[in-house]
């Protein structure tokens, strides 16, 4: 029995918050787990993700190009240099959102689920006309969210429109968070960020160094086995795939802890 196909969008009220490295990351995960993956840019002029996935250089169409009937959807999709199951759909990078509409990338989601099981489909920050056509052919959402007042205060009018466009599965991700600045009182703890959107807690990512190096070598940081940040876009990508993983514990370890782990005290 074919495996039913879901089209998921990763949105922001913000822009800078790590969508993309979102979109990126989770979709190699899932790929690693053996799905079968596009990730689809539908940031049309900004796009990124081909160089996040390390892409780039072996784009030859993309989104627009379908649309146009310049190229069939088969010759722009990009396969990953390691992991065949996974694909992007690139943004036009010369081009502007409105030259697309959403019953058109709604089209084209729909020809994505004949092969792909899921579709992450990376949407532009804001809630112009690009953020409406990343959400037309969504099943449900993820909303991406830094522990900082504007963020969340942004979030909070995306999951309006989000809930007005009938998406009732709407997933939250915390990430960047910094325990140390949590525990100061200088940022939003986890806690607090999810009692005030009152969404379903999918993920909650560490602020990493690595991912700086990850999006400068187009290699995602699920790929960094010492990447606390890739274990937990890891986790999140296990979650979409309906298992249940406990969340990583961030608190900065006190000397004690690091002894009773060593000795592997209970």
């Amino acid at each position: 029995m074919k495996q039913k196909s879901v089209a998921i969008t990763v949105t922001s009220g913000k822009g800078g918050v790590g969508k993309s490295t979102t979109v990126a990351s989770v979709g190699l995960a899932l790929a690693k787990l053996g799905r079968k993956v596009c990730v689809m840019d539908t940031d049309i002029g900004l796009r990124k993700l081909d160089l996040m996935l390390g892409l780039e250089n072996r784009i030859v169409y993309d989104l627009l190009d379908v649309v146009e009937g310049t190229s069939k959807l088969r010759q722009s999709l990009v396969r990953h240099k390691e992991y065949d199951n996974l694909a992007l759909l690139p943004a036009a990078q010369t081009r502007y959102k409105e030259e697309v509409t959403p019953a058109q990338v709604k089209q084209l989601v729909d020809e994505l689920r004949e092969e792909f099981e899921f579709i992450l489909i990376d949407s532009p920050a804001g809630i112009e006309g690009g953020f409406r056509n990343a959400i037309a052919p969504a099943d449900q959402a993820i909303l991406v969210v830094n522990p900082e007042i504007p963020s969340v205060r942004d979030s909070d009018r995306v999951i309006g429109l989000l809930e007005s466009a009938n998406l009732d599965q709407i997933d939250l991700v915390v990430n960047r968070v910094q325990p140390g600045m949590v525990k100061d009182g200088d940022m939003l703890s986890v806690e607090r960020v999810q009692n005030h959107l009152a969404i379903n807690l999918v993920g909650i990512v560490p602020e990493d160094r690595r991912i700086i190096r990850s999006s400068n070598t187009g290699e995602p940081v699920v790929l960094d086995d010492k990447s606390m940040a890739g274990q937990a876009f890891d986790n999140i990508a296990r979650r979409l795939n309906g298992e249940d993983i406990p969340f990583i514990e961030l608190e900065e370890p006190t000397l004690i802890s690091r002894i009773k782990r060593i000795f592997h005290i209970a």
